[in-house]
């Protein structure tokens, strides 16, 4: 088991570093948690690898015997759902967005094999597809207790889903939310910011982010997030008017940011290509 935190009444994470995956940490870098309710317990985000899952698994039969009925896989990402190996033997329904299958289909295997390069095959595991699929929105009833699932637009991916605990009026967007650590762009800038401004007014009262600490106000807690995705926005359409090719934008935009998130230079550059290739043909 591992320390967990437990933001609201029945919701417990596990803030993950702020690092990108080693055999030091496990794969242990993304914020993951459960939620239990009176007849069941949902997982929402399984790790980051199978070693991560299993760790998050003991920590669950630890706080409660309750059997977990659902696995929320945010998105495609591996740091978010690679430990969903750690839970088959609980058969829970795998819950994921309508286009969950596909990306999984096509990067699964790559993501499988640069984990296995880092941890491992045991503690890697393998690619565990989605049993339910969310084509916009549904509910599930853990007993008296009401998770809403969101199935958005391309944003931070193409299968984003977002998990809102009417309960307690909190929010877990997964990495729709990033704080502190800079944000990751895998999907579409101005979807981002879309599918971000429809979330502030859900009703909720804090939100879990996908990296970050444990638990942020909201709408407040994604003010950093907005102004840098805005910045990216503004720049890169000022550069492409300007006749700035992608090069060129991508060592000058931005760089007003540098000193406010974790790993900036291991991505930023990354988020400017994609808001470039996005942009360009505006």
């Amino acid at each position: 088991p591992f320390a967990t935190h437990e933001v609201a009444a029945g919701i417990h994470i596990r803030r993950g570093v702020d690092q990108d995956a080693t055999l030091t940490n496990g794969g242990a870098i993304a914020n993951v948690g459960f939620i239990i309710g009176r007849d069941a317990v949902a997982v929402i985000d399984p790790g980051g690898s199978r070693l991560d899952g299993e760790r998050l698994r003991a920590t669950v039969r630890e706080a409660t015997r309750l059997p977990v009925r659902y696995v929320v896989m945010s998105h495609v990402h591996p740091d978010h759902v690679f430990g969903a190996a750690a839970f088959e033997a609980d058969r829970p329904q795998f819950v994921g967005h309508v286009r969950l299958t596909r990306a999984l289909a096509v990067r699964g295997e790559y993501y499988r094999k640069r984990l296995e390069e880092i941890l491992g095959k045991d503690a890697a595991g393998p690619v565990v597809m989605p049993t339910v699929l969310v084509k916009d929105r549904t509910e599930i009833d853990l007993g008296g207790r009401v998770l809403a699932l969101t199935a958005h637009g391309p944003a931070h991916t193409d299968c984003d889903l977002s998990v809102l605990d009417h309960m307690t009026a909190t929010l877990l967007p997964a990495d729709l939310l990033f704080v502190q650590r800079i944000p990751s762009l895998d999907g579409s800038l101005r979807g981002w910011v879309k599918e971000l401004g429809a979330l502030e007014d859900i009703g909720a009262r804090r939100a879990v982010p996908g990296h970050g600490p444990s638990s942020v106000d909201w709408p407040s807690g994604a003010r950093d997030l907005q102004r840098y995705l805005h910045i990216l926005l503004r720049e890169t359409r000022q550069a492409i008017a300007g006749g700035m090719d992608i090069d060129t934008t991508v060592q000058t935009i931005g760089r007003s940011e540098r000193g406010k998130w974790k790993l900036f230079d291991d991505y930023h550059g990354h988020n400017i290509t994609q808001a470039f290739k996005e942009l360009e043909w505006e």
